[in-house]
């Protein structure tokens, strides 16, 4: 279904995109790619390694007349963000991703789409299968589970790396080059909470909110998008003043690092309370939708038949909705050196209530991202505060650092010369207030160079997911340039 995709130019990069298509590989179910790759490497003569961790390092040796350059390292994840259409069967652990062109952008029918980090690994393979591209010595690093805690990077065994120059191609901006990145932590909530079945109840309704963008919770923590989580928050907060009711259910979100695009709670009431809460919400709906308009025009609430359940306590759900209520969500702090870059925010990615045996289990994973390591620690604070007021089990989990800029590193100067060459202008200098791997590899290899860059991707993390032809041919153009022109070793 993804062969069209072999009809596009550059073809080497693109026939490697239609395996990593073909081929499931969500967040810790990477093993079949990496299997599948490892073959392939020891198949054309290259060495292939998988460290303890699960990351995937391949090898290959200088071409001829290069064996004097500067080993380069080439470097991006395996995994991708699995996020579907609400009425998407899709099973991303066993089903492909189904593929199509509209306006000359590649786009996934009902899910993401994968070219985060997909395009970046194709580019690498394609590298690395080429008899034609002059390089200096290589080394693949393909990592797993960067989507959900960097794990991989976090784990990669010390010693096996020996280039000191490294191509992050994990980026998503045609015409910029990333030299420093935002750090992070999650903070995963649990709690379990006494269930009760209250008389007056004879009724049960389900709350909807659906249809929102969604979208990277750092690349677009800044766009004002709405947060489903939130929202529905937000309502059932505001709804404790207008009719009483028992709080059953509450499932938002799937990845803490995805702005939630859909929400939904099922509440125990009164039968006699079902008009006034239909009138409620209709009015709550149309304010909503007035403040999104611009950002989620498709934003939907609905209200539905439900089953009678077993609910919070009015003293527990009153503290679950004001310690989730004052979670933080969004931009915290902009960055007062680097003009319109955010430099610390919050999202509230997922929360879970659900029935459990004869208890209801909650759990909330939020991610805070900061280019300043005290900030992330200062806000992850916050973020805990009001969870650990309602006796909540609270930890801060998977930090990992920022990746500090070094503006005047020689790798930056080459690629600002061949970005140049190939595209005619100067390519923008940025920081990205989002988690790459680069500051955590670069904390294992000190002195290591770093850039990252990469082909037009918008809406990453969301099945609005699309990538530009065009720009991935002057994204392979650039890279085979920069290996070309790969410096020869220093004598000292």
């Amino acid at each position: 279904m993804n062969q069209w995709l072999e009809s596009l130019t550059p073809q080497a990069i693109w026939r490697q995109f239609r395996v990593l298509c073909d081929t499931p590989r969500p967040s810790f179910h990477e093993k079949a790619i990496r299997d599948y790759l490892f073959n392939w490497a020891e198949q054309l003569g290259m060495k292939a390694y998988v460290d303890p961790a699960g990351n995937l390092i391949i090898y290959k040796a200088a071409s001829a007349g290069m064996e004097d350059r500067e080993t380069v390292v080439l470097q991006g994840h395996l995994d991708m963000v699995a996020q579907r259409e609400a009425d998407s069967t899709h099973n991303f652990e066993t089903d492909p991703i189904q593929t199509y062109e509209q306006d000359g952008w590649v786009h996934a029918k009902g899910t993401t789409l994968g070219a985060d980090n997909g395009i970046g690994v194709a580019a690498i393979l394609a590298v690395l299968e080429s008899q034609d591209i002059a390089h200096g010595t290589l080394e693949a690093v393909f990592t797993i589970e960067e989507e959900t805690s960097l794990r991989g990077a976090a784990q990669l065994e010390e010693g096996i790396l020996n280039g000191k120059r490294m191509l992050n191609l994990d980026s998503e901006d045609r015409g910029d080059v990333y030299i420093g990145c935002a750090g992070g932590m999650d903070i995963n909530v649990s709690h379990r909470f006494t269930s009760e079945l209250n008389d007056k109840f004879d009724s049960a309704v389900r709350l909807t909110i659906t249809g929102l963008k969604g979208g990277h919770s750092g690349l677009d923590i800044n766009k004002g998008l709405a947060n489903a989580n939130v929202l529905l928050v937000r309502l059932l907060h505001e709804l404790t003043s207008e009719i009483e009711f028992g709080l059953s259910e509450l499932v938002g979100g799937t990845l803490r690092n995805a702005i939630a695009r859909d929400a939904t709670a099922t509440l125990q009431i009164a039968s006699a309370d079902q008009p006034l809460l239909q009138r409620w919400l209709a009015e709550q709906t149309q304010v909503i939708q007035s403040e999104f308009v611009d950002t989620d025009p498709n934003l939907t609430i609905n209200l539905a038949s439900a089953t009678n359940s077993a609910h919070l306590s009015s003293m527990a759900q009153a503290n679950l909705l004001s310690a989730l209520l004052s979670a933080p969500n969004g931009v915290h702090r902009m960055s007062p050196s680097l003009a319109d870059v955010v430099e610390t925010s919050c999202n509230l990615g997922v929360v879970r209530l659900q029935e459990d045996n004869d208890s209801l289990s909650f759990s909330a994973c939020l991610l805070v991202r900061s280019l300043v390591d005290s900030q992330t620690q200062f806000l992850a604070s916050v973020a805990k505060a009001p969870f650990t007021l309602i006796d909540c089990d609270v930890r801060l989990e998977n930090g990992y650092p920022g990746w500090k800029p070094e503006p005047e590193s020689t790798l930056l100067q080459q690629f600002d010369a061949v970005h140049n060459e190939v595209m005619g202008f100067t390519p923008q200098v940025k920081v990205i207030h989002a988690g790459l791997e680069c500051g955590i590899i670069g904390a294992k290899y000190p002195g290591m160079e770093m850039i990252s860059f990469g082909p037009n991707i918008r809406g990453a993390h969301s099945p609005s997911e699309r990538m530009e032809i065009s720009s991935v041919a002057e994204f392979w153009q650039i890279l085979v340039t920069l290996l070309e022109q790969t410096p020869k070793v220093n004598p000292a």
